[in-house]
């Protein structure tokens, strides 16, 4: 099977175990899978030493070794065109210095980006905030440069809303979640009011994220064990899962219509839920028999990729089928550290990147229908440990570049971009690397997804590269919070204006404008007295 399966990469130190990419497990005191189901791959075969006979279509890709003889067996490499997938870290003058990263003990990925901005979870006296970026602003930040602040506690997690890249979602410490507009312009102070602030859990709120189809849908979980999903629009609380949890949420991800959670939890059981009928659909106990935290993500062909930690602290990776949940897809330990495993899902090529928090480096997998299923491709090594990660949307990739993937490194004093690349001889556009991508508009409505529709994300092309609108409002089907409050420019005319400004807006400009009236009479008057001066020194010289 192991050769069935291989790849030119050769692993490394630190790199699975499996060297030609098949995940079937190391020999070891580990209790043996019986055969059946899916989990064919990870039992040897009954005769180890009988032969297999390859089938027409392996026979095609059998590559003739080096010092091909009766004597030599033949090698036989799987045709993938993300084999040669390689990553490169960005030159010194695309990175982000001078920022302070958060040192707060949580496994999150502290930076999330879009293809507008990026923004850093940073460490603040006296409560918590994260610094937002344009993207085109690479080199030193300026110390002084504006943050983004509101909590009275540290914040945990931050999530940029997939409908609107100017919109973005923080959790605290403080029990809140906050939902903040950005806009397009440099703000000349610190952003300190929010859209909305929604107040529902009784402890730290530690999980966010949006729903990939509807639009304003956001779910949190907190350290109350209570999964919220909220209206943001309006600010209400569509549905809580209060009951289903008994110990401490590790991590929360839908699947790709929003139909269904994936939650893994304190007592080691991964959770298929529907949160509409509040009910758990299906659950394993003990995917990873480890007391670690355990990350669980839906794959493309709808199976549950997750990764965690054997009993002897082991860090490993799974392949479940929510159908089949009584044996693994695959199973494969990977190295005895302890960094929690972050993985990063791309559905269009169905690659998932493993960044372990204080690695450095990533490995990533292809994930297939052909046995082994969880394919190892290659590592990307660096020589400093990553304090969190970025993973940047689809169209926010540089297409013409043959970019795949482009992650946002975050080390203990800056941000380093490193890009995943697929090496290619054309300049053309490369249509079997990028096949329709979720685009920015949603596909329902807050309320058509809780009165139970379903559908796929609105899909776009990438043929002619993305341009990210320069301001998207969130709409919804009833009162919005957000329409109120839309980002002016600093200098956008009264005419222009979509809604009217409030009093307090209107008595603040009349102060300013006073105030620019008084310091221009005052230089006024200080021109003219030099004026006069100077004209009585040159009366003194004649």
């Amino acid at each position: 099977m192991a050769a069935a399966a291989g790849t030119a990469a050769t692993p490394g130190p630190g790199e699975p175990q499996a060297a030609a990419g098949a995940l079937s497990r190391t020999p070891g005191p580990q209790t043996p899978r019986t055969p059946g189901g899916s989990s064919g791959a990870l039992t040897p075969p009954s005769t180890p030493s009988a032969p297999l006979t390859p089938t027409a279509e392996e026979s095609q890709r059998e590559l003739p070794s080096a010092h091909s003889g009766p004597a030599m067996s033949r090698r036989v490499v799987r045709q993938s065109k993300f084999r040669h997938v390689f990553g490169q870290a960005a030159k010194a003058d695309q990175s982000y210095e001078d920022i302070r990263v958060s040192k707060v003990t949580w496994d999150s990925s502290f930076c999330a980006v879009n293809p507008k901005f990026l923004a850093i979870i940073v460490e603040a006296g006296g409560g918590g905030a994260f610094i937002v970026l344009p993207l085109a602003k690479t080199g030193r930040v300026d110390k002084n440069y504006p943050l983004v602040t509101g909590h009275t506690a540290p914040v945990l997690d931050i999530d940029w809303c997939p409908h609107n890249d100017n919109v973005i979602a923080s959790a605290s410490d403080d029990t809140t979640v906050m939902v903040w507009q950005i806009p397009d312009y440099t703000p000349m102070r610190n952003i300190t009011e929010p859209i909305i602030t929604l107040e529902g859990h009784s402890k730290r709120v530690g999980i966010l994220c949006w729903h990939p189809t509807a639009r304003n849908v956001l779910l949190s979980a907190g350290g109350d064990n209570v999964i919220i999903i909220w209206n943001v629009g309006t600010g209400e609380v569509l549905l809580s899962l209060d009951d289903m949890h008994p110990d401490v949420i590790h991590s929360v991800c839908w699947n790709s219509n929003g139909s269904l959670l994936a939650t893994t939890c304190k007592d080691k059981t991964l959770r298929i839920i529907d949160p509409r009928k509040g009910q758990v659909v299906a659950e394993r106990f003990a995917a990873h028999e480890g007391m670690r935290p355990m990350r669980a993500v839906f794959t493309r062909q709808g199976h549950i990729f997750t990764t965690g930690f054997t009993r002897m602290s082991q860090r490993e990776l799974g392949l479940w089928d929510p159908n089949n949940f009584e044996e693994p897809v695959a199973l494969q330990e990977m190295d005895t550290s302890n960094g929690v495993l972050l993985p990063f899902y791309d559905p269009d090529s169905s690659i998932v990147y493993l960044c372990g928090k204080g690695d450095s480096s990533i490995r990533y997998f292809e994930i297939t229908d052909e046995p082994p299923f969880v394919h190892y491709l290659n590592t990307f090594s660096s020589k400093e440990p990553q304090r969190g990660m970025g993973f940047m949307p689809k169209r926010g990739l540089e297409v013409n570049k043959c970019e795949i993937a482009r992650f946002y490194k975050l080390h203990e004093r800056k941000c380093e971009p490193i890009v995943m690349t697929v090496p290619r001889k054309s300049d053309l556009f490369q249509d079997d690397l990028y096949p329709d991508t979720p685009g920015p508009e949603p596909a329902l409505e807050a309320d058509e997804w809780l009165s139970g529709q379903d559908a796929d994300p609105v899909l776009i092309s990438l043929r002619d590269g993305y341009v990210p609108p320069k301001h998207r409002e969130l709409r919804v089907t009833k009162r919005n919070i957000l329409d109120a409050r839309p980002p002016s420019g600093p200098r956008r005319s009264q005419s222009a204006s979509d809604a009217p400004l409030s009093q307090h807006t209107l008595e603040t400009l009349l102060e300013e404008i006073k105030a620019l009236r008084e310091q221009v009479q005052a230089q006024e008057q200080r021109i003219t007295a030099l004026e006069n001066m100077l004209c009585e020194l040159v009366d003194g010289t004649d």
